[in-house]
């Protein structure tokens, strides 16, 4: 177990503020004790790796700044996140991933 839930509220508040920077829009957002799920609508203009990386890099810094508890987790790679993905959804109907994403068990 890595976040608790006032890690995820915060990383959520986080992430939607860098959001604004893309002129995305986070359309959903829910975690889990050790990951994250966003649903992320953004413009074609928008590279999704400098979008992911933003996303990562400006969480880590803050939450570490803000949650020096998280430091037992990362230490030995100096990195909040590992390896992360993105994909795309484009066949499947945005109720079925939004449903997907509230469904998950947030950390108590």
């Amino acid at each position: 177990m890595v976040f608790t839930d006032a890690h995820v509220k915060r990383m959520e508040e986080i992430m939607r503020s860098v959001r604004t920077n893309f002129e995305c829009d986070l359309v959903e957002f829910n975690g889990d004790n050790n990951h994250v799920h966003l649903l992320v609508s953004f413009p074609p203009k928008v590279a999704v790796s400098k979008l992911v990386n933003s996303l990562k890099g400006v969480s880590s810094r803050r939450l570490r700044q803000e949650f020096p508890d998280l430091a037992r987790h990362y230490w030995r790679a100096n990195k909040l996140w590992s390896s992360s993905f993105a994909r795309t959804v484009g066949g499947a109907p945005l109720s079925v991933v939004k449903q997907y994403i509230e469904q998950q068990n947030r950390p108590v």
